[in-house]
C-alpha cells in the first residue's frame, strides 16, 4: 500500500473510533512525494518535518481528561498511548509530547 493510501486509512479508522487527528509528523522525503496530496484528508491537523511518518490523534477520555495516540505510518501496527488529566500543565503535555515521538524514532529507527 502506498503512503498516501495508508495514511488515508488510518484517519479514516481513527475517526471511526472517536479520534480527531492533530498533528501529523512527515519526513520531508515523504513530505515532498505527497506534496498537495494530502491535504484534503489532513484538515486543519498541523503538519511538522521529522525523523519518522507518524499521526497525532487525541480524544476525550474519562473525566475531563484528554487520551492521545501517537500512530507510525506503516502497515505494521504500532503506536503510544498517553492519557492526561484536565490538571496536566501545558509544559508537562510538551515534554510528554517529545518524549513520545523520542521513542517512536528509536523504535522504527534503531
Amino acid at each position: 500500500m502506498n503512503t498516501r493510501d495508508l495514511i488515508g486509512d488510518l484517519i479514516a479508522t481513527y475517526r471511526k473510533h472517536g479520534w480527531e487527528l492533530k498533528r501529523v509528523l512527515l519526513q520531508s522525503q515523504t513530505a515532498a512525494e505527497l506534496s498537495g496530496e494530502l491535504d484534503p484528508i489532513l484538515g486543519e491537523a498541523e503538519i511538522r518535518e521529522a525523523a519518522i511518518d507518524a499521526l497525532w490523534f487525541s480524544r476525550p477520555s474519562h473525566k475531563s481528561g484528554e487520551a492521545w495516540e501517537l500512530r507510525l505510518v506503516a502497515e505494521n501496527p504500532y503506536a503510544l498511548f498517553e492519557r492526561f488529566g484536565s490538571e496536566d500543565s501545558a509544559e508537562k503535555r510538551a515534554e510528554t509530547f517529545e518524549s513520545m515521538e523520542d521513542q517512536l524514532c528509536r523504535y522504527a529507527r534503531p
